[in-house]
């Protein structure tokens, strides 16, 4: 899996940019806020990315931050919302946006993205309000970081097959027994319980 790239970018186009890594040049789907972010041509770039495969195509996703990526695998955790649902979702609401519409469970916020109608918007708030594993917004309304044990449990999950929305919740719920310290050896075992039930 490639985790992330760093490189020069080559040129970017309405979705997607090519990032030249070593004169191999990747192309990566992306959102508009992270096209807008990256930069001009020419200059070094490093974008955070998740592999798609499917049965006829092997494609890769960009994003500015590890918070875009780690909203990406939520979203797409939901049923009906494909990769290019959840890049249209993230190119209208920044990680912070999405935390706070999901978190106050604001479904006409979401349904700003283009291909998100009424039903699938409540459907992603619905899912994803309790399944932030640490990126749902705070009581504040401030974005809680990710604490890298559960986020490396939360990977750990996804590498063993699981959906990002029940990797997720089985990883909070663990934490939320074995509390902030909970070591990821710890975390992952139990979670694998919670999600086995």
């Amino acid at each position: 899996m490639i985790a992330h790239l760093t490189g020069r970018l080559h040129s970017t186009g309405i979705d997607s940019a090519v990032i030249d890594v070593g004169g191999v040049g990747y192309l990566v789907g992306a959102s508009a806020k992270t096209l807008a972010s990256i930069g001009p041509v020419g200059e070094a770039v490093m974008l955070h990315t998740e592999m798609l495969v499917g049965e006829d195509f092997i494609r890769l996703a960009g994003f500015a931050s590890a918070a875009e990526r780690d909203w990406f695998r939520l979203l797409t955790g939901v049923q009906g919302v494909g990769a290019r649902v959840a890049l249209a979702i993230l190119s209208t609401l920044d990680p912070a946006e999405l935390s706070r519409a999901i978190g106050a469970q604001d479904k006409a916020m979401v349904a700003r993205a283009n291909g998100v109608g009424p039903k699938l918007a409540e459907r992603i708030v619905r899912e994803l309000k309790d399944a932030g594993g640490g990126i749902v917004a705070t009581a504040g309304g401030a974005v809680a970081a990710p604490k890298s044990a559960s986020a490396d449990a939360v990977s750990a999950l996804l590498n063993l097959g699981f959906r990002p929305a029940e990797a997720s919740s089985a990883v909070a719920a663990a934490e939320e027994e074995l509390g902030q310290g909970a070591t990821l050896d710890s975390l992952v075992r139990l979670a694998l319980k919670k999600a086995a039930k």
